[in-house]
């Protein structure tokens, strides 16, 4: 009987109390679990202290999570930050060494939200730090005071975009995604490819040309309830069956 493959989920930092932590939130270890079919293994925010060849060795697949901070705009040479921005140095110095190496070393990946946004920084490319005060976009962000349920509901239509790896999933030409972030991609980084646009034009999905195993960045939450939504399903599936074919050949 073949094992589950082991799928990293990167973890933020938080101070809860007196002492930091590493935190990932459970939507993401159970989608891995009950969407992608694999055994989710929490990557703490250490930066330099992990042995990234010896953790890549040990992985079937990564999954870059979404978080409350924002990618350090330095590291796309953006403006400074509005003041009270969430950020993460520690996550920022884990994650963006990580997703180059992952995605050479033939390791599939998936990205979400400030996943997805680490996955085109750490290819070259730039953010719109508060994509609402951009002339032309939408407001993508949640309704902060209604209930966790009308957050993540379905807010705006992504036009899948074909010959793409979305495409290829069998996902139709138009599906409703939610919507619950304050950045987006700026300038595609070289050697991403557009699997899904937004209404207003704001890149909502890529793919990375010429990677050995799946390499997939998503702006909305496919993880959100992810068994109810056949759409967000596919996403998780398609990226466990990558994960299962790269533990089949350890």
């Amino acid at each position: 009987m073949s094992r589950l493959p082991l799928i990293g989920v990167t973890a933020c930092t938080k101070q809860v109390g007196l002492h930091p932590n590493h935190i990932v939130g459970d939507k993401y270890v159970r989608a891995v679990a009950v969407g992608a079919g694999g055994l989710p293994l929490v990557i703490p925010a250490l930066g330099e202290l992990i042995d990234q060849p010896t953790l890549l060795n040990s992985l079937d697949g990564l999954l870059f999570t979404g978080s409350p901070s924002n990618v350090e705009p330095h590291h796309y040479s953006g403006p400074a930050s509005t003041p009270g921005t969430v950020h993460d140095s520690a996550r920022d110095a884990t994650t963006l060494p990580l997703i180059r190496q992952a995605i050479d070393a033939g390791i599939p990946v998936l990205g979400i939200c400030r996943g997805f946004q680490e996955i085109n920084v750490a290819f070259g490319g730039s953010l719109h730090q508060r994509v609402q005060e951009v002339a032309g976009m939408l407001d993508h962000r949640e309704p902060v005071d209604e209930p966790v349920d009308v957050q993540y509901a379905p807010r705006h239509p992504v036009q899948i975009q074909p010959g793409g790896i979305l495409a290829g999933l069998g996902l139709p030409s138009e599906i409703q995604v939610n919507s619950i972030h304050g950045q987006g991609v700026q300038r595609l980084a070289p050697g991403l490819r557009v699997e899904a646009l937004a209404p207003d034009g704001l890149i909502e999905a890529f793919s990375v040309e010429g990677a050995p195993s799946f390499a997939l960045g998503v702006q909305w939450h496919p993880e959100w309830q992810v068994q109810s939504n056949p759409n967000y399903l596919a996403i998780f599936q398609a990226f466990g069956e990558a994960c299962r074919k790269k533990a089949g050949q350890r």
